[in-house]
C-alpha cells in the first residue's frame, strides 16, 4: 500500500496581504458575484433559447422543407417515374421489340430468301419462254409473215391502182356531168334572175335613195352641231362671266394681295418671335447669372467661408483638445476596468477555491503513470536527431 504524499507546505503570507484581501474579496463578493449571475442566466438562457427553441425550429424548419420539397420528387422519382420507366421500357421491350426481332428472324428473312428464290428461278423461266417466243416469233416473222405481208402488199398496190384509175375516171366524169348539167345551168339562172335585178335595183334604187338619206343626215348632224355649239358657247361664256371672271378677279384682286399681305404679316411676326426668344433667353440668362451669383455671396460663400474658418478649426480643437482625450480616456478607464474585473474575477476564482478547498477539503493528487512519452523538455525537436522511441 502505497503512503499518500503530504500536501505541499503553503509559504507564510503577510498580515498586510491578508488585510487587502479580505475587503477585496468582500467588494468582488458584493458588485462582480451578481454580474457573473446575471451573465451566467443570460448564457444558459441563450443556451436553453439555442437548444429547446432556435435548434428544433431550424431542423423542424428543415425537415418540412424536405418534406415539403425534396422528399416528395424523390419518392415520385424512385417509386411512381423510375418503376413506370422500367416498366415502360420492358412493355415496348417485350411488346415491340423482341416480337419484331422474332418476326424478322423467323418469318421475314425465311420468307425473303424463298421469295428471292422463286423470284430468280421465275425470272429464269420467264427468260428461257421469252427467249423461246421471241426466236419462235422472229422465225415466224422472216419466214413467213414477210413472205405473206409482200405478197398481200403487191396485191393491194395492183388492187389500189386499178380502183384508182377507176375512181379517176368516174370522178372525171360525174365532174363534167355535173359542171355542163347542174353548175352552168344554176349559174345562168342565178346571174339572170337574181344578179341583174340586184345589179340594177342597187344602180338605179338603193345608191340614189342613200345619197338622199346620207344628205338629210349631214344636214340634220350639221344641225345638231351648229345647235350644241351655239347652246356650247352660250355656256361658255355665261360662265365665264357669271363665275370664272368674278373668281379670277377676286383671286387677282383680293386673294392674291391679301394673301401676300398676310404672308408679310405671318413672317414678320415670325421673326419678331424669333428675335424676342432669343432675347428673352439672354435676358433669362442674364437673370439666372445674377440670382446665381447673389445666392452665392449671400449664402454659398458666407457658408463656406464659415466652415472652413471656423466649424474647421473648432472642430480640429474639439477632435484634439476633448474628443481625443475623452477617447483616450475612455479606453483609459476601460483598460482600468477590464484589468479590475480581470482582478476581480481572479480573486473570485481563488476565493472559490479557497470555499472548495475549506469545505471539501484538498483535492487529491493524481498517480503518476509511467508513459512511453518523454517530459516536453525530452522529446524530439527541429535541432535533435532522435525520438521518443530512439531513446535510451
Amino acid at each position: 500500500m502505497e503512503l499518500e504524499k503530504p500536501p505541499p507546505r503553503r509559504e507564510p503570507e503577510g498580515c498586510l496581504v491578508v488585510a487587502v484581501r479580505l475587503p477585496v474579496r468582500i467588494v468582488v463578493l458584493v458588485l462582480v458575484v451578481p454580474v457573473r449571475m446575471v451573465w451566467d442566466a443570460l448564457v444558459v438562457a441563450g443556451r436553453v433559447l439555442r437548444d429547446a427553441v432556435l435548434r428544433p425550429l431550424g431542423r423542424a424548419l428543415l425537415w418540412l422543407a424536405r418534406a415539403l420539397l425534396v422528399w416528395p420528387f424523390v419518392a415520385l422519382w424512385r417509386h411512381v417515374l423510375v418503376p413506370l420507366g422500367k416498366g415502360l421500357a420492358w412493355l415496348l421491350n417485350a411488346l415491340l421489340v423482341l416480337p419484331a426481332v422474332w418476326l424478322y428472324r423467323r418469318v421475314l428473312t425465311p420468307v425473303g430468301h424463298a421469295l428471292a428464290w422463286a423470284a430468280r428461278g421465275l425470272g429464269a423461266g420467264i427468260a428461257w419462254v421469252a427467249s423461246g417466243i421471241g426466236w419462235a416469233l422472229a422465225w415466224l416473222y422472216a419466214r413467213v409473215l414477210t413472205p405473206v405481208g409482200h405478197g398481200v402488199l403487191w396485191v393491194l398496190r395492183g388492187i389500189g391502182l386499178v380502183l384508182a384509175a377507176l375512181g379517176a375516171g368516174a370522178y372525171a366524169v360525174l365532174a363534167w356531168l355535173v359542171r355542163y348539167l347542174v353548175v352552168v345551168p344554176v349559174v345562168w339562172l342565178v346571174r339572170y334572175l337574181v344578179v341583174v335585178p340586184a345589179a340594177w335595183l342597187y344602180t338605179w334604187v338603193l345608191v340614189p335613195a342613200g345619197r338622199a338619206v346620207a344628205w338629210c343626215a349631214r344636214g340634220v348632224v350639221w344641225a345638231l352641231g351648229m345647235l350644241v355649239t351655239g347652246a356650247g358657247t352660250g355656256l361658255y361664256w355665261i360662265t365665264r362671266v357669271l363665275l370664272v371672271l368674278p373668281a379670277l378677279a377676286v383671286w387677282r384682286w383680293v386673294l392674291v394681295p391679301v394673301g401676300r399681305l398676310l404672308a408679310v404679316v405671318a413672317r414678320e411676326a415670325g421673326a419678331a418671335l424669333g428675335h424676342a426668344w432669343r432675347i428673352a433667353g439672354r435676358i433669362s440668362l442674364a437673370v439666372g447669372r445674377f440670382l446665381a451669383y447673389l445666392l452665392r455671396w449671400t449664402l454659398v460663400e458666407p457658408v463656406r467661408w464659415v466652415y472652413r474658418s471656423v466649424l474647421t478649426p473648432v472642430g480640429h480643437v474639439l477632435r484634439d483638445a476633448v474628443l481625443r482625450p475623452a477617447a483616450e480616456a475612455a479606453r483609459g478607464a476601460g483598460r482600468a476596468v477590464r484589468q479590475v474585473l480581470a482582478a476581480a474575477r481572479e480573486t473570485v476564482r481563488q476565493t472559490r477555491a479557497d470555499l472548495r478547498r475549506a469545505l471539501f477539503g484538498d483535492p487529491r493528487p493524481r498517480e503518476a503513470v509511467a508513459r512511453r512519452e518523454p517530459a516536453g523538455h525530452e522529446t524530439r525537436t527541429l535541432d535533435r536527431r532522435t525520438t521518443a522511441l530512439t531513446k535510451d
